[in-house]
């Protein structure tokens, strides 16, 4: 490790249906409140659910993809790029909304539909030169990125990397979920004993990466650090996840390892916690595994924004950094009664850290499973 370079992070936004930036975003989780609320896009009459956790006054600006508006709040966050920056997209459905009208005979923009549209459209709104990439990885779509822009830095094939994770809420979405069962009929309620399923969300969020050679010349000061990465899939089910966590646990071990440290050295999880019922005791039961009997605290915050799909490491990685800034971990919103495996373990209330390294998981469809290792600010 020791010829690899640092992977800073020198730039955070998010826009998500607790706010139009990370500042309301934090203040909204500290507070314990929820953006799940009545869906008024479409029709959901004929569905499960009538809930989500939209952006609040998000509507599609022409015949574009809904993602467009999205990205335009996200952009007013973002400082001016050097025009050799690496984008990095990540979605799992890009502007698929855009199909959706099309089948309806509605007027569209059909060059949205493809999934690198939106990220090219980016590169080239923010004047990037660099040839950028789009990562579609199912749920973990956002943080498999991350980890992907920081083997970039890490190995000095990139200086500067900006990685963006976004997706909007359409009916495809909601009624592919729906016809899965996977959709909770009231918010979801992560870890919980009662949980029944998901609540899905939308959002994007980005985060700059920078070598710290890099960072210096571009005037940047670090807000975190990238310390580890991995992914590994399970290969078990399309849609489950694996019961044993074989592919999380190996996942986790792999992140801890390129950051050089042990289980013990974390000092609180960011965990994926959808609130189905699989998905959330499999990440219990890696959780254990890797930690014993004397784990860090773990939250979740998808009972605060929904699943924000390939969105959600990116936000959530915004989230860790500003719960390392200020030492503590927010609660996780529609958690009460415990499920028995998450007793001493999930924390309900915001908790503080117990050491400045935060570990972030992912887990999606086709058994794809994700880990970063965040830590502060670098002295």
């Amino acid at each position: 490790m020791s010829s690899l370079s640092r992977v800073w992070v020198v730039g955070t936004a998010a826009v998500t249906a607790l706010g139009n930036d990370a500042d309301a975003l934090w203040g909204g989780l500290l507070a314990g409140r929820t953006g799940i609320a009545p869906i008024a896009r479409f029709p959901t009459g004929g569905y499960k659910t009538h809930l989500a956790a939209c952006v609040p006054g998000l509507h599609p600006a022409g015949p574009g993809s809904l993602v467009n508006a999205l990205l335009d709040r996200l952009c007013a966050q973002l400082p001016p790029l050097p025009p050799d920056t690496l984008l990095i997209a990540a979605t799992t459905k890009g502007g698929v909304d855009c199909l959706e009208r099309a089948a309806r005979s509605q007027p569209t923009d059909t060059t949205d539909i493809p999934l690198p549209a939106l990220g090219t459209a980016l590169r080239r709104r923010l004047g990037l030169t660099a040839p950028g990439f789009t990562v579609s990885a199912a749920c973990a779509s956002g943080s498999t990125a991350l980890g992907l822009g920081a083997r970039k830095i890490a190995s000095g094939s990139a200086t500067a990397v900006l990685v963006v994770g976004f997706d909007a809420l359409s009916e495809f979405i909601f009624s592919g979920f729906s016809a899965l069962q996977a959709l909770s009929p009231g918010p979801c309620t992560p870890f919980d004993r009662a949980r029944t399923g998901l609540t899905l969300g939308e959002g994007a969020a980005a985060l700059l990466l920078a070598s710290p050679e890099r960072a210096s010349t571009m005037g940047r000061e670090p807000v975190g650090e990238l310390l580890g990465w991995a992914a590994a899939n399970d290969a078990v089910h399309i849609t489950a996840p694996a019961r044993d966590s074989r592919g999380l646990i190996q996942a986790i071990r792999a992140a801890l390892a390129r950051a050089g440290i042990g289980p013990e050295q974390i000092g609180g999880v960011s965990a994926h916690g959808t609130g189905t019922i699989y998905n959330d005791l499999m990440e219990l039961n890696a959780f254990r595994a890797v930690f014993g009997e004397n784990p860090p605290p773990v939250y979740g915050v998808k009972g605060a924004l929904g699943h924000t799909l390939g969105a959600a490491g990116v936000i959530e990685a915004t989230i860790a950094l500003r719960a390392l800034a200020e030492g503590t971990t927010p609660g996780t919103v529609g958690f009460s009664d415990p499920d028995p495996a998450a007793v001493g373990l999930v924390q309900s209330g915001p908790s503080p850290l117990r050491a400045q390294r935060v570990l972030l998981t992912n887990s999606g469809f086709g058994g794809v499973n994700a880990a970063l290792v965040l830590g502060g600010k670098p002295q």
